[in-house]
């Protein structure tokens, strides 16, 4: 007991120091100019709410984020008209700010009237604070218009407001149809690296700022060459090595705003707030682009350091609790138990810091309703099992997977070591096929599998051969070894850090059955000792 006790002191400080080492402050060297940002995207949803749910801010709460907005920022870009029952700029002008207004433009002709419609009239309601009419975002891209119907509707537009007139769209699509440039007073780009078709890091994407900026200077000489987009996520899948991340976001954001105050840049940052509605659409990125989380809370200081996780610390002591836990449910009885407890207990914390923070909707909160769960069970199966094994205990029948699916049938869980590991297998070898044939908005899923990944470690440690071999379980170990080697391919390589480590992960999951197949036959029963 006491040499136990130790052991769990002990490990808790080792696991504190490793979720410190991480979270040290960051990019305290990289500086930004001091006056406010030129302007942020400015989307009013509350972390509650979203266009496709028609549930809008009110005027309150519009008014409490211009405020806040006003702190760092000299304007706001709306992109539509007509959501929300406020005047916008009436309440951007008692904030302070100006505003580049958005008139939102679809496929859908009577839609496209209204918002045209409402913008003018908000454009000439406000002639002082509304400073430039943005008429379509990023239409084209999305094919909604062609390009003779977009002209038409910025002809319209300009000839009935007096403020200079922007489009924005991608550099792609302005240099397709530059026949655009003539009708604007404005040529609006985005320019967003992380979603190129080939991304870029934040690092190298200052130095090809600077470089796109001229070339369309170049190309609509006499135009106002205007960044309308620009920023990184500081949550999300990576591509390539374009890695989201807190302490990525500040440090683009800052050298930018240098570059942009260095070079005269007219520019506007996405965005303003994170926006969880968007994860349906562009997955974890897609909602985390905002200077605030979604609770207008800063996510990071202009200037000084930067951590990437600030509650890093909560975390560490879940994984030390929860360690100390499963060490306990042994009694203490090995101490060879200690790591692998806390190994456990710190995976669960990973799992818990992967998911909790992204429950932007019904399915992910179900997701982690039922996944937490089913992990932290699976951790006092695996701790009891290692121990068993340890002891040279028999271990009980393995149990098949058809028994585990014909339970599920009847609507319930059969809550053991085997049939939790084939969940698991399962499961992983479906999301490695998602990561295989739609990757581009799935995230590698790690936190979600952690601790079967842990289970497998253990399970080469102690020499537990997963026998008889079920045909379910052969069939999703080589999907799972297949896919994450598939996915290695697509991701190009090692600089994908994040999706490198999950194959790997996959590879280790895999590996018990995989080394099992060539060396036992399905069907064979485990020999119990005499």
């Amino acid at each position: 007991m006491k040499k136990g006790l130790i052991a769990c002191v002990l490990l808790s400080i080792l696991g504190i120091f490793m979720w410190r080492m991480p979270n040290q402050p960051q990019a305290a060297d990289i500086t930004m100019p001091g006056a406010k940002f030129n302007s942020l995207s400015y989307a009013p949803y509350q972390a509650w709410q979203s266009p496709a749910s028609k549930s809008y801010p009110t005027g309150a709460q519009v008014a409490a984020d211009l405020k806040l907005v006003a702190t760092e920022a000299n304007g706001i870009r709306t992109y539509s008209s007509l959501e929300g029952n406020y005047d916008i700029g009436d309440l951007a002008k008692q904030a302070g700010l100006k505003v580049w207004l958005g008139i939102w433009l679809s496929a859908n002709p009577a839609d496209n009237a209204k918002e045209i419609a409402a913008g003018i009239a908000e454009a000439n309601a406000h002639p002082d604070t509304i400073t430039r009419v943005v008429v379509g975002n990023e239409v084209l891209l999305r094919r909604d218009l062609s390009v003779d119907d977009l002209i038409a509707e910025i002809d319209y537009v300009h000839a009935r407001v007096k403020q200079p007139v922007a489009y924005a769209d991608v550099t792609d699509f302005w240099r397709k149809f530059p026949q655009i440039a003539p009708h604007v007073d404005i040529v609006m780009i985005h320019f967003l690296p992380y979603w190129e078709d080939k991304p870029i890091n934040s690092e190298a994407a200052i130095a090809q700022i600077k470089t796109t900026t001229d070339a369309f200077k170049k190309l609509f000489p006499g135009k106002i060459i205007s960044i309308g987009e620009t920023g990184w996520p500081s949550r999300g899948r990576w591509r390539q090595d374009a890695a989201p991340s807190r302490v990525n976001e500040a440090v683009f954001l800052r050298q930018f705003v240098t570059l942009a105050d260095q070079e005269n840049v007219d520019y506007n940052l996405i965005e303003a707030f994170d926006q969880p509605w968007k994860y349906r659409d562009e997955g974890v990125a897609g909602a985390n682009w905002g200077i605030w989380n979604a609770h207008r809370i800063q996510k990071f200081p202009l200037n000084g350091g930067v951590v990437e996780h600030p509650d890093w610390f909560w975390y560490a002591i879940l994984g030390a609790i929860f360690g100390s836990i499963l060490f306990a449910s042994t009694g203490f009885s090995n101490i060879r138990l200690a790591v692998p407890s806390f190994m456990l207990g710190n995976a669960f914390a990973i799992a818990c810091a992967g998911t909790l923070p992204m429950l932007y909707t019904g399915w992910l909160v179900l997701d982690a309703v039922v996944n937490l769960p089913l992990q932290a069970i699976f951790a006092f199966f695996i701790i009891r099992r290692a121990g068993a094994i340890l002891a040279g205990e028999p271990l009980p029948t393995h149990t098949p997977a058809a028994a585990t699916f014909a339970a599920l049938r009847r609507g319930r869980l059969l809550f053991n070591y085997d049939s939790l590991w084939t969940i698991f297998l399962i499961s992983a070898a479906i999301f490695q096929a998602l990561l295989v044939f739609d990757p581009r908005y799935r995230d590698a899923p790690m936190p979600v599998f952690i601790i079967p990944v842990i289970a497998a470690i253990l399970r080469f440690w102690t020499k537990d051969k997963p026998l008889p071999l079920a045909w379910e379980d052969l069939l999703a170990a080589n999907l799972l070894a297949v896919g994450a080697l598939a996915s290695m391919i697509i991701e190009k390589g090692f600089a994908n850090l994040d999706f490198t480590t999950w194959d790997i992960a996959a590879l280790i999951l895999a590996g018990p059955i995989m080394m099992v197949q060539d060396s036992g036959k399905p069907g064979v029963k485990r020999r119990k000792k005499k």
